[in-house]
């Protein structure tokens, strides 16, 4: 029975113990019905009746009983397990130093630290916030959520998800500009772009429009003040699709511009991956993360 539905088993113990479809409905919160399908598929799956139905409820054959003795054994063995392995987590304590880049360490992470805070509270973050790539290999950092997978042969990396790309702009600077129609037409905008980094002017020159420093009325490689700057109105940016969600001033432009997708990476030193209280913060961020990239 290497198939066996256990979570079937839920609503037998009920329907057992309250007589009736409905009394084990109310119990469990859900619907009757669906009380009904599951303990007709365990009589299906053992091959035997487990319950007569008459008009006063549900009357336990032999067979029931047998297996009511079993899947309540089962049930107590299930939350001895559930509670070892909840006093695992709570003696769990330390300090994990985690790094990020400042979007994602403002935007993304608060939410889910707090949830973490809730799911191991013995341990505490200390968040590194920085644009640069921290060093593991020094410890710097414990844990990093990087963008470019790394290289070196002492650290395990962990591809969790992606992150897109959107070109965007406040409403009221496409309402006194104009929006778009064609990626030619960005070189008649204002645009936001990068001081040292390069990868905006590179992204022109691959769709053969090539850009200099004068195209852009602003340049910075602080992500925030560059996020900051598109709100305000100066131009056209680019900006991690995520940032857009909870921003209805923010308006895409061009979907279909071929604008890379950023992988992203959760990175820890080989040598600590096996750290109980480092573990436990990786395996939740690789749970937790992906869904608000």
């Amino acid at each position: 029975m290497s198939d066996f539905n256990w979570q079937l088993i839920p609503s037998f113990l009920a329907a057992h113990q309250h007589g009736s479809l409905l009394g084990a409905a109310r119990a469990l919160g859900i619907s009757q019905p669906t009380v009904g399908r599951h303990v007709s598929a365990l009589e299906a799956q053992l091959g035997t009746p487990l319950f007569e139905r008459t008009g006063r409820g549900l009357l336990p054959t032999p067979a029931a009983a047998r297996l009511a003795d079993a899947a309540r054994a089962m049930e107590a063995g299930a939350q001895t397990l559930m509670r070892g392995a909840q006093q695992a987590q709570a003696t769990l304590s330390g300090t994990v130093r985690l790094s990020a880049s400042q979007p994602v360490a403002c935007f993304l992470l608060p939410p889910l630290l707090a949830r973490l805070r809730t799911e191991l509270p013995g341990i505490q973050i200390e968040l590194v916030v920085s644009n640069a790539v921290s060093d593991l290999q020094k410890r710097e950092a414990d844990i990093a959520i990087r963008m470019l997978r790394p290289t070196q042969g002492t650290l395990v990396a962990r591809r969790i998800g992606q992150v897109g790309v959107s070109a965007c702009a406040h409403r009221d600077y496409l309402a006194r500009r104009g929006v778009p129609q064609q990626p030619a037409d960005l070189l008649n905008h204002e645009l936001v772009g990068n001081d040292r980094v390069q990868e905006i002017t590179r992204g022109f020159a691959a769709m053969g429009h090539p850009v200099g420093p004068d195209q852009f009325a602003l340049r910075t490689d602080d992500l925030i003040a560059y996020w900051a700057a598109v709100r305000a109105g100066l131009g056209i940016g680019f900006i991690a699709s995520y940032l857009l969600r909870n921003d209805p001033d923010l308006v895409p432009v061009l979907p279909d511009l071929p604008l890379p997708s950023l992988p992203v990476w959760l990175v820890v030193h080989r040598e600590i991956r096996s750290s109980r209280r480092m573990r436990a913060v990786l395996d939740f961020l690789a749970r937790e993360l992906p869904p608000f990239l």
